[in-house]
């Protein structure tokens, strides 16, 4: 099992909190997909996803939220 540290997360992410979110949504849209049953599954999503974030391959953008006014 591959351990990602707080630094290296950070590092491509900006800090490590957006890391881990980033990472997680990642793998909830990874999940989304159909998979064949007659594969297993090698390693856990949020696992995969952490890998393509840090070592670069998976890159994103912040959108700002809209504010609703009443």
């Amino acid at each position: 099992m591959q351990i990602f540290t707080p630094t290296e997360i950070a590092r491509r992410a900006g800090n490590k909190y957006l890391g881990v979110l980033v990472a997680a949504k990642f793998a909830r849209y990874v999940n989304e997909f159909p998979r064949d049953p007659s594969v297993e599954p090698e390693k856990k999503l949020t696992t995969r996803a952490l890998e393509e974030l840090v070592s670069g391959r998976l890159t994103y953008r912040l959108v700002r939220r809209r504010r609703h006014e009443t």
